[in-house]
This record gives structure tokens, sequence and C-alpha cells, in this order.
């Protein structure tokens, strides 16, 4: 199921990557530094209300799919989901309320609400992602996520063009969503309909996705609170510059992450539901040598090209300072990564939760503190040491914690193959000299990616060129049959 899920989801996450990258070039240009930043804060406000109301619910639709569909009550299951979806809606007026009466800029207020606005349709359509996702329906769960990515852009584009300002990107991720609701929900809904809302079964829903919901709000205030924080200090224009950088390297290793994730997460409530801890761990292994060779070196690429990838995707104004922001945040991301995707399943597979809540609480503390006092003495600088530190911490708990919950196999042999990998490719790409822009971006990225491969190849890093071989002996003896 791995394995099918990782090509299935491949299309959608290139799609992600280049809509990703595009949203940069474009909205770093369509709007100003400030108009970026009030998009980044209402951005900010958009997750964190998502998380807080919305996504305790999604984490039960996803866990407990399987389960319910071995037996045989998956109606009973979506009627408990979306009936609860029902009566959590009711938290966005008052959320839009609060925002309207609050006294913020007027560009920031509209991006604000329009955050809280788009908030519906897109925990909607999350849910029937999340159900196609766990019942692995890829090509369903690929398509709406390729739908709302490339609608969310240009709508987004459009309404920037129009003079909409920062809530622009979140308009257009609005309406995106609505867009696509109507070729999931009659299904879904028919099915929801058809069960039996038991409030039991949301109470163990409730159980189980709550401390992930605060869990996740922990990894918000991680992920945010430098934002909120530069603008009370700074200004504006530097959460611009601030955002500018980390969307660069985040969101390029979080479609990597994401796409893992889509395949992996499903995979191991698969293999636990089915075969047990044995089989957990042997696709746990697997997924985590995949995970360790693909994410690390694209960390250390970032960082290696941040001058000339900030030069060509991001526009004058935001290009120098994301630049210096890129390196650190691409660190971060890989703590960060590693952390949810990987070390965060023994949490949620042993449906120990809470002990998912303790694991966050200790970074996300960290960062508030580290953030409060080197902001106001270093600016963006302190801001970017408080990231990656934080997300050791992280990093470090949850492995720690996830191990005493249910112990996930940390490839070593595989680890230091891909430090070793990355090294060789880091003093390739030092040597290519600095010419700027994309002649120098291609050079160094190419390089490094030849040198990378070559050395994975050479060494037979997880076996992967072993998987390669024995993967297309068989397609090729299918064929031949």
């Amino acid at each position: 199921m791995f394995w099918r899920g990782v090509l299935g989801y491949l299309p959608a996450n290139v799609i992600q990557g280049v809509v990703g990258l595009l949203t940069i070039v474009t909205f770093t240009r369509l709007l100003t530094p400030a108009q970026f930043g009030d998009y980044a804060l209402g951005f900010s406000v958009m997750s964190l209300i998502h998380t807080a109301v919305f996504v305790w619910n999604e984490a039960a639709m996803a866990r407990f799919w399987a389960g319910s569909a071995e037996r045989r009550d998956s109606a009973d299951h979506s009627a408990a989901v979306y009936g609860a979806w029902l009566v959590l809606l009711a938290a966005l007026p008052l959320a839009a309320l609060v925002a309207w009466l609050w006294p913020l800029q007027p560009g920031l207020k509209v991006a604000v609400l329009a955050g809280i606005a788009a908030t519906a349709p897109r925990t909607l359509i999350k849910l029937a992602q999340e159900r196609r996702r766990a019942g692995g329906q890829v090509g369903p769960s690929a398509l709406i996520d390729m739908g709302q990515t490339l609608g969310g852009f240009a709508l987004g584009a459009g309404f920037a063009l129009a003079g909409f300002g920062g809530a622009s990107p979140l308009i257009g991720a609005g309406l995106a969503a609505l867009a696509c609701l109507p070729f999931v929900l009659p299904a879904d809904g028919r099915l929801a309909i058809s069960g039996r809302l038991g409030l039991a079964r949301v109470r163990e829903h409730a159980a189980y996705g709550l401390p992930v919901a605060l869990s996740l709000i922990l990894a918000l205030v991680l992920a945010t609170t430098d934002r909120f924080l530069l603008a009370r200090f700074l200004d504006e224009a530097s959460v611009g510059v601030y955002h500018a950088g980390y969307s660069l390297a985040n969101r390029t290793l979080d479609v990597v992450f994401i796409w893992l994730g889509a395949a992996g997460g499903p995979a191991l409530i698969m293999a636990l539901e089915r075969g047990g801890r044995d089989a957990l761990k042997a696709a746990a292994r697997e997924q985590a040598q995949v995970m360790v060779l693909l994410t690390l070196p694209a960390a250390v690429g970032l960082a290696l090209v941040a001058a000339p990838l900030a030069q060509l995707m991001i526009g004058p104004a935001l290009s120098a300072g994301a630049a210096h922001v890129t390196p650190w945040i691409a660190l971060s991301g890989l703590l960060g990564g590693l952390t949810t995707y990987y070390f965060h399943q023994a949490f949620t597979l042993s449906r120990r939760t809470g002990l998912l809540l303790v694991a966050m609480t200790a970074p996300a503390l960290a960062n508030l503190v580290l953030n409060l006092i080197l902001i106001p003495r270093f600016g963006l600088d302190g801001a970017l040491w408080a990231t990656p530190a934080s997300y050791a911490l992280g990093l470090a708990a949850s492995a720690l914690l996830g191990g005493r919950s249910l112990p996930l196999p940390i490839p070593w042999r595989t680890v230091a193959e891909a430090v070793g990998a990355s090294l060789a490719m880091a003093l390739a790409v030092a040597s290519v000299p600095a010419c700027g822009g994309l002649p120098e971006l291609i050079l160094k990225a190419g390089l490094g990616a030849l040198v990378y491969g070559a050395v994975i190849a050479l060494v037979d890093a997880g076996a992967l060129r072993s998987r390669a071989q024995a993967m297309l002996g068989a397609r090729l003896a299918r064929s031949a049959a």
C-alpha cells in the first residue's frame, strides 16, 4: 500500500511543489511586503482556527476509517464525523465577530476575515479527502488535492490582480475548496445520512482527536509565534521577508513530507490493523529509510542554493532577506517534518495521543521564550536562531516519548549513508562559482543531484537500488506473461 500511495500521490505533489513555488514568485511580486505580511498573518489565523476547532474530527476520520470498514459500520462512522462537523461550524461566526471588532489594520482585518470564511469549505473537503486516503483510494484523493491546489492559485492570483491585497490567496483557497465540493459531497453525504449518529462514537473520536488537535495547536504556535512577535517588535514588512524565505524552504520540504505522509500514514495503520506490531515495524523501517534518503538532501540542497533560488523565485524587495532566512528554515523544516510525519506516528498508532500533547509542549514553550528574548535584541536573526533550536527539542521529545508508547525503528545505517552522500554533495556544490540567478541554480542543483544520486546508488543506501531492480523485474515478468 505504501508504494502504491507513493506513486499515486506523485502527480499531486509535483503540482503542489510547482504551484507552491509559483505562489511565492507570483504573490511576492503582485503584493507589497506589507500585504504579503498581511497574507502570512491571515493564513496563520486561519490555520490556528482550523486546527483548534476542526482537526480532531479530521484525525478521527483518518484513524478509525480502516477499523470501521473492517467491521462494516463505516456509515455510522461517517455519521458521527459529519454530525460533529455541523456542530463545530458555530465557531466560525464567533471568530469572525472577534476579528471584526478587534482593532486591526484594514488590510490585515480583511485577510483574517477571508481566512475564517475559507475555513468552512476547506474543512469539509478535508473530511472527504481523509476518508478516501484512509481507504486507499489514491486517485480520488489526489484529484481533490490537485483541484484545490490549481484552483486556489489561479483564483488567488486573479484577486491579487484585482487589488484585493493580502486577502487574495485566502479568498482563492476558499473558493477552490467550494468548487470541489459538488464532486465529493453527494456520495459522502449519502453515506453519512444512511448511518446512525452515536454519541458514544463521537466521544471516542474526541478522546482520540482532541489531544492531536491540541498538539497541532502547539505545533502551529511553534511555527507561527515568530511572525506575530516580528510584527510586534519590528513591522509587517519584516514578517513579509521572513514569510517569503520561510515559504521558499518550508513549502519545498513540506511537499516531500506530505507526499510520503499521505502514502505512509494509511499504510502504517493498515499494517498494524491487519498484521500487528511485526508488520508495523517492517513497514515503518521501510518508510523511515525512504524519508531520510529524500528529505535530508533536499534540506541540504535548499541551504546550498538559497541565494540563486531566492533571486529567481522572490520579488526584488524580498529576495535578499529571504535568501538569508532560507537555510535556517530548511534545517527547521527537516527536523519538523521528521517529527510530524514519522515520530508522531507512534502516538496516533497506539492511540496514546495524550503523550503527543506532552511531546509538543516543550518545543512550543521554548520557541515562545526564545523569540521573546532574541527578537528584541537581534531582530530577524533572533527568530531564525530560535526556530531550529525549538524544532530540535521537539524531535528529541517526540522520539523519547514515542519510544515509550510504540517504538518505531530508526534506520541508523541509512541515516549515516544519507549524511555521507549529502556531505559529498555539499563539497561538490561548493566548488561551483557564484554567478547568480538561473545559471547558478541549474549548475548547483544539477551537480548536487548527480553526486548525491551516484553515492546513494553506489552504496545501495536503504536497499533502494535493490528494491527498484526487484520492482522492475516483477513488472517485466508480468509484461512477458
